[in-house]
């Protein structure tokens, strides 16, 4: 059986939403790891919006804007796997947990 999982942003992007409910909002700090986002190892990255949120595979991933806490980088990051569906359902990623952004398959 197949179930669907709407997946979007919401409040111009501060939020990703998963079934028409918030899930995972920009107020946490992400940590990840040396040489992904910046050289600070590890980084301790403030999301500052989602541009876009996907499936891949079963791994929920987010298209994101934030600055390094620690040396100041603003940049975008375009795969940052925030959880995964398991049986249907939304299991979220810890934020503080050490994060690899996911590099595109060619």
């Amino acid at each position: 059986m197949c179930m669907s999982i709407a997946l979007r942003t919401l409040d111009d992007g501060a939020w990703i939403s998963v079934n028409d409910s918030r899930q995972v909002s920009v107020s946490d700090v992400w940590t990840l790891s040396c040489g992904v986002f910046c050289e600070c190892e590890p980084a301790y990255v403030l999301l500052e919006a989602f541009l876009d949120v996907r499936v891949d595979d079963s791994i929920v991933v987010a298209e994101a804007v934030g600055q390094c806490l620690e040396c100041g980088v603003r940049d975008s990051i375009t795969r940052l796997p925030v959880g995964r569906i398991v049986d249907g359902e939304f299991e979220s990623y810890d934020p503080e947990a050490v994060q690899s952004v996911l590099e595109p398959e060619w």
